[in-house]
């Protein structure tokens, strides 16, 4: 059975998604920790991250730091917090989000956002991802 990550990959399940590659899709989680929360989540279904082939681990990092940059530019903060736990969904997600401080790590999961808020987020970082190389 298909998880729920390659539902939302397949268009099967609504999602913002804000990037898309050969090997990787990102989208908007739907409980952000801050404005802007993304998963990268590998188009293959791999439960966890050490089972992952360690060239799509660095492209998952490589597409990870320029959602980061995306996001630095779209909702401003101290830095870019990147979490790979792996609960939740069995399918490899890296979390990126934009932090003021270490509280922001607390809890990985926010509070559930709306649709709007998640179009609104995800228009921001499609803009300041059109101006980044």
């Amino acid at each position: 059975m298909a998880t729920l990550f390659t539902q939302i990959i397949a268009g099967e399940i609504p999602g913002q998604i804000i990037h898309s590659d050969p090997e990787c899709v990102v989208f908007l989680t739907i409980a952000p920790v801050t404005p802007g929360h993304a998963l990268v989540v590998p188009r293959a279904e791999i439960d966890h991250w050490i089972e992952a082939d360690p060239d799509l681990l660095a492209h998952l990092t490589a597409v990870a730091q320029r959602i980061g940059r995306a996001q630095l530019t779209a909702f401003g903060g101290n830095r870019i917090g990147l979490v790979v736990q792996g609960y939740g969904v069995p399918h490899l997600h890296l979390h990126v989000f934009p932090t003021t401080g270490p509280e922001d790590f607390r809890h990985i999961e926010g509070e559930q956002a709306s649709p709007d808020q998640l179009a609104q987020a995800a228009d921001r970082l499609r803009a300041a991802l059109a101006h980044l190389p």
